[in-house]
C-alpha cells in the first residue's frame, strides 16, 4: 500500500465538501479519470457533471483518480499496480468496471497512456481480456475526432453528457445482468445508444497517398455515422460546481453554466460548431444554482461559450451583488461592454477583464467572422479603464491563414493603441496597472469552417512571437505570454491526425515524451496531417462524427474566409 499517497488522498477528503463515497459493494464502479493533474481537473465543471451524473444512478458509484501530481510519478515505478487507486475508497484502478477519462484538450492525450500503465491496464483496446476495466472516453476534444486516440479506448460517448450517460448506464448494468461478454455488450451499445462510438466496430481503409478511402462497420446494422444530438432544454438540469475542493485553479469560486453554444458561428472556434445551437439557461434556474453557490463560497463564476451574450446577464450580476456575493465572468465580447456591465463588473470586485481580439487587423477579424471592429475593442478598454478596471488581458492568434507581417504589425499596434488610450484617461487620476497579451498560434479544429487549412510553420511562429515580445520588451507595463511553438505541432497533431496518430503516441510514451525521437522511429508522415491543406472532396478522419453541420455549409463558409 502506498501510505504517502493514502495520506494525502484522505487529507484531501477532509478538505472537500461534496464528494459521494459509497460503500465499495455497489453492482457498478466507475472510476472516472481527469488526465492531468488534481488542481487542473476539479476546475472543470464537465467532469464534476460527469462525477454528479454517475453517482445519481441508483446501482452505480463512481471515484475519482487523476495524474499523479508532478513529483510523485517516479514514486510508481517500483511498487506494485494496486498502489494507484481512487480517491474516495482507495481502490486500485483496475478492480473497478468502467474507467471514464473525461478529455477536454489534445494535449493530456499522452497522459492517458501514463495513467492505463500506472494502473496495470494494457494500452490498447484489442489487448484487453474481460479481467480489465471498459475504457471509455468523451468531452470536447474527443467529440471533435476521437480517432487518433480510437485504438486505446473500448468505446466513447460522444456529446453531452447529461442524457446519454444515464442511458449507458441502463444498458451497461442490463448487459451484465445477462452475462453478455465484452464484444457483445460494445455491439449493443453501439446499436442502442446513439452518441456511442466504438472504434473496434469500424474499419478505415487507405488509400496509397495515405488519404482515408473509406470507414466500413465491421458489424451489420451499425449506423454510419455517430449523430450528436444536441439536448433542447437546459433547463431541466444543472451544471454547476458539486464538490468544493482545495488546492485547485478556481479554488475562491463556486462555478456555474449559464448557457451552451454560441450564435457567432466564429469560424475558427469548435465550441461555436460542437454545442449547437446556442441555448441559455432561465435567469430563475441561474439564481437559485446562485444561492446554492454562495451557501459555499462568496464568488459565482460564470461560465459558458457566449456568457456577455445572455440576455438577463445585467440581472444576474446584480443578484449575485445583492446576495452579497461576486461574480466572476472569464472573458466578454467587446460589442457586448456597456457602462452598465462595467459598473456591475466593478461593483463585483472585478480588476480583471479579459478581451479576445484574436486579430490585431479587421481584414483577419473578418477571415474569422469575429463580428468586432478596432472601434468596439478601443470603447471597451476605454469603458473598463474609466471605471477603473485596471488589468486588461488581450487574446490574439498568430499563424492564421492568409497572415501577413502586417497583420502582426496590426497586434503591436492595437495593443500600443489600447496603451496609449488608457494613459490618457488616467494621468493624473488613477493608476492603470497593466495589459497583458496572450498570443497564441491558430491550430485548425475539426467541424470548423478552417479545418481543412494547415498548421503554420512553427519556425516561422516563434518569429512572429519574438517580434511581438522584442516590441514590448522594455515597457513594465505590457506582459506578453505565449505557448511554446513546437508543442503547438504535437496539439495539432493530435488535433488533425487519423488512427495512425496513435501508433506515434504510444512510441512517445515509450520514449518518456520524447517526441522528435517518436516521429522519427514511426513510419507514419506527421507532415501530411498539420502541413497539408487538406481537400474538400476528401474523407476526413472525424467525419464519422456528425455534429448537425453539413460538410456544404462548412465547405461554403471556408470558401468565403479564403477565397
Amino acid at each position: 500500500m502506498n501510505w504517502k499517497l493514502k495520506k494525502k488522498y484522505t487529507t484531501l477528503l477532509e478538505q472537500e465538501k461534496g464528494y459521494v463515497k459509497k460503500n465499495w459493494g455497489t453492482d457498478n464502479t466507475v472510476c472516472l479519470a481527469y488526465p492531468h493533474y488534481y488542481r487542473t481537473g476539479m476546475s472543470n465543471l464537465g467532469f464534476q457533471t460527469v462525477y454528479k451524473i454517475f453517482n445519481e444512478q441508483p446501482s452505480f458509484l463512481c471515484e475519482r483518480v487523476f495524474l499523479p501530481a508532478a513529483g510523485d510519478e517516479a514514486e510508481f515505478a517500483t511498487r506494485p499496480r494496486a498502489d494507484f487507486f481512487s480517491i474516495e475508497n482507495q481502490k486500485p484502478i483496475a478492480e473497478f468496471d468502467i474507467l471514464a477519462f473525461s478529455l477536454s484538450f489534445e494535449n493530456d492525450y499522452p497522459n492517458i497512456l501514463t495513467m492505463l500503465e500506472l494502473a496495470g491496464i494494457p494500452l490498447t483496446a484489442d489487448m484487453r481480456s474481460e479481467d480489465y476495466p471498459l475504457v471509455v472516453g468523451g468531452g470536447i476534444a474527443a467529440t471533435l475526432n476521437p480517432e487518433p486516440i480510437a485504438g486505446f479506448f473500448d468505446l466513447f460517448i460522444l456529446g453531452e453528457a447529461e442524457e446519454s450517460l444515464p442511458v449507458f448506464a441502463r444498458i451497461f448494468e442490463e448487459a451484465r445482468l445477462c452475462g453478455l461478454c465484452r464484444k457483445d455488450m460494445l455491439i449493443e451499445m453501439q446499436k442502442k445508444l446513439p452518441q456511442a462510438y466504438v472504434p473496434g466496430l469500424y474499419d478505415v481503409k487507405y488509400c496509397t497517398d495515405s488519404r482515408i478511402k473509406a470507414v466500413e462497420a465491421i458489424v451489420p446494422g451499425m449506423p454510419a455515422r455517430i449523430k450528436i444530438s444536441p439536448i433542447k432544454d437546459i433547463n431541466s438540469f444543472c451544471t454547476e460546481e458539486v464538490i468544493s475542493a482545495p488546492q485547485t485553479e478556481m479554488e475562491d469560486m463556486c462555478l456555474i453554466e449559464v448557457n451552451r453554444g454560441c450564435a457567432r458561428s466564429c469560424r475558427f472556434c469548435a465550441a461555436s460548431f460542437i454545442y449547437r445551437p446556442v441555448r441559455f439557461r432561465s435567469f430563475e434556474k441561474i439564481a437559485a444554482a446562485i444561492d446554492r453557490g454562495l451557501l459555499k463560497k462568496k464568488k459565482i463564476g460564470l461560465v459558458g461559450t457566449a456568457v456577455s451574450d445572455h440576455p438577463e446577464l445585467s440581472r444576474i450580476c446584480e443578484y449575485v451583488l445583492a446576495q452579497q456575493g461576486q461574480a466572476g465572468i472569464g472573458s466578454l465580447r467587446a460589442d457586448k461592454i456597456n457602462e452598465a456591465i462595467v459598473r456591475l463588473l466593478k461593483a463585483n470586485g472585478i480588476e480583471t477583464v479579459a478581451l479576445a481580439p484574436e486579430a490585431g487587423s479587421q481584414r483577419l477579424r473578418d477571415l474569422l467572422r469575429k463580428g468586432v471592429t478596432e472601434e468596439d475593442i478601443l470603447r471597451a478598454a476605454e469603458l473598463l479603464i474609466e471605471n477603473e478596471i485596471v488589468n486588461l488581458r488581450l487574446y490574439f492568434m498568430i499563424g492564421l491563414p492568409t497572415e501577413t507581417e502586417k497583420d502582426i504589425d496590426a497586434i503591436i499596434g492595437l495593443t500600443k493603441n489600447i496603451q496609449h488610450s488608457a494613459m490618457l484617461r488616467t494621468a493624473g487620476k488613477r493608476i492603470f496597472r497593466s495589459i497583458t497579451l496572450s498570443i497564441n498560434q491558430f491550430i485548425p479544429k475539426p467541424s470548423t469552417p478552417l479545418q481543412w487549412c494547415a498548421l503554420g510553420d512553427v519556425n516561422s511562429a516563434g518569429k512572429k512571437i519574438k517580434k511581438i515580445v522584442s516590441a514590448f520588451g522594455p515597457d513594465k507595463q505590457i506582459k506578453v505570454i505565449h505557448d511554446v511553438p513546437k508543442w503547438n505541432y504535437v496539439q495539432a497533431l493530435l488535433s488533425l491526425g487519423d488512427r495512425k496518430v496513435g501508433e506515434i503516441l504510444l512510441a512517445a510514451h515509450r520514449l518518456s515524451g520524447n517526441w522528435a525521437q517518436a516521429l522519427k522511429e514511426v513510419n507514419v508522415n506527421a507532415d501530411f496531417y498539420v502541413y497539408r491543406r487538406k481537400q474538400f472532396d476528401e474523407i476526413l478522419p472525424w467525419d464519422i462524427v456528425d455534429l448537425g453541420t453539413t460538410k456544404k455549409a462548412l465547405i461554403n463558409e471556408c470558401k468565403k474566409a479564403l477565397l
